[in-house]
């Protein structure tokens, strides 16, 4: 096998400068100012050579092999790095845990103080205007950041606590919402009726489909809800859509926009990790408080969320069914899960689903594409009420709210609290999302991911 030295040199790469990344090779020593004294120029030349190269779509072969050579050599050099020191560089960047940072602003904050470590905000969006097939993939060394810090128990809590504050575009748009009882954004609206939160998803050109859009704004709206004294629910649904084939239907969503993912344009932070971590852990854990605990005592601001499935919820939106307190559904309506299709990870349903369907029918769904109809037996094991028609489901959106606020938001509160915990910890949540954070990363990357996306979606020929 070739080494990288004689890869850059096929490529036409300087000699000199190769010589740069033997750094690169030398395992941590185990204090962090000094391991990173040691790896920084290493990154930086690898980050030279890189750039000396054209971009992907216009490399030969042997520039090619270069490029993959210089990527695989960082990543192996930033992995041992953060293996040893993730902790103390989260630590750094948090002033010793003190600053509660989103994972975008922790992503940033790495690269502007580890340059090398992650990419910067420039560069992600740099790559983002090619094609997911023509990117160098940046975005894995944001995945390996996370993981490790995700790995670290006291770092991982903490950054937990931090996606889980209220947004600063929720606490702004807080007063509108008192005072008007509406709060209408691109992809979506809240709208007060009486002591229930109806947010409706009208992300029309996608037929509700996600991506980094529509992941903030659910996690804005979702922060209404629970910040709002006046209402006790949320409740979740879709708007009749627009487009010919679906004019005039509800449809609840169809899971990540494949089209968006196949042409660059879909974040692994914004939206992969902060949606995980973010909008769907608030509807499912609520809002956690200025005083950062250590993962034992779940004391969070929470509500419960109700939802009603129109036509079909795949892929991202039959996760989002898996920490809803209730799912009301039409009887024609069906989920599915093809993320394996697709050739990602489809969430955190890998840890949920199962406690719902048994690991059999999971590894169906998410293996074999399996469908799931809501007037099925398995249906039922996802879905509470199955209803026909439009007052129907109205009827029993207004029932369920009324019922499950009864007995008292304080016994509500407890019993739903207790439940979680007893299922889903915060720190096997943790562990989780640290796997979750590298898998994902990796599998954005893969070759297949593309050939999945071509083979069962077109998406080369869909416009954007």
């Amino acid at each position: 096998m070739s080494t990288t030295t004689e890869l850059l040199l096929a490529a036409g790469l300087p000699s000199a400068d190769t010589a740069r990344l033997t750094v690169l090779r030398t395992a941590p020593g185990g204090e962090l100012d000094r391991d990173w004294a040691a790896l920084r120029p290493g990154l930086a030349a690898a980050g030279e050579l890189l750039r000396r190269l054209p971009p992907r779509p216009r490399r030969s072969a042997a520039e090619q092999a270069a490029a993959s050579s210089l990527l695989a050599e960082g990543r192996a050099a930033r992995d041992a790095f953060l293996r040893r020191h993730a902790g103390a560089v989260y630590g750094r960047l948090t002033a010793g845990r003190t600053r509660l940072l989103r994972m975008v602003e922790l992503a940033w904050e790495a690269a502007r103080e580890y340059p090398g470590l992650v990419p910067t905000e420039a560069e992600v969006r740099e790559e983002q205007r090619s094609p997911q097939m023509e990117q160098d993939g940046r975005q894995i060394d944001q995945g390996l950041f996370f993981s490790h810090v995700l790995a670290d128990r006291a770092s991982g809590l903490h950054l937990l606590h931090a996606m889980t504050r209220p947004t600063p575009a929720a606490l702004d748009l807080l007063p509108r919402l008192r005072q008007e009882g509406r709060v209408e954004l691109p992809c979506a609206t809240l709208e007060r009726q009486g002591r229930t939160g109806r947010i409706t998803f009208h992300h029309q050109a996608w037929l509700n489909a996600e991506d980094d859009e529509s992941e903030e704004t659910l996690e804005v709206l979702a922060d209404l809800v629970l910040l709002d004294e006046d209402l006790d629910v949320g409740v979740l649904r879709g708007a009749p859509m627009t487009k010919a084939k679906y004019a005039g239907r509800r449809i609840f969503g169809a899971g990540i926009n494949l089209t968006q993912l196949y042409h660059g344009r879909i974040s692994l932070v914004r939206f992969m990790l902060q949606r995980e971590a973010g909008a769907l852990a608030k509807i499912y854990r609520g809002l956690s408080g200025p005083e950062v605990d250590d993962g034992d005592l779940e004391d969070r601001l929470e509500k419960p969320f109700i939802g009603a499935v129109d036509g079909f919820a795949i892929g991202g939106h039959c996760q989002l069914l898996l920490v809803l307190d209730r799912v009301i559904a039409q009887r024609d309506a069906y989920f599915n899960l093809p993320a394996r299709k697709e050739g990602i990870i489809p969430g955190v349903a890998n840890l949920r689903m199962p406690r719902f369907l048994g690991e059999k029918a999971t590894r169906q769904g998410i293996f074999f594409n399996r469908d799931f109809p809501a007037d099925s037996p398995a249906g039922a094991l996802l879905v509470d009420e199955v209803v026909d028609g439009e007052a129907a489901m109205e009827a029993a959106i207004a029932r369920s709210a009324a019922e499950i606020t009864s007995a008292g938001v304080t016994s509500l509160v407890a019993n739903r609290r207790a439940l979680r915990v007893g299922a889903e910890p915060v720190d096997l949540f943790r562990r989780y999302l640290a796997t979750y954070a590298r898998e994902q990363a990796w599998c954005m990357y893969s070759p297949a991911l593309i050939d999945n996306l071509v083979r069962n979606w077109n998406a080369h020929q869909r416009r954007i």
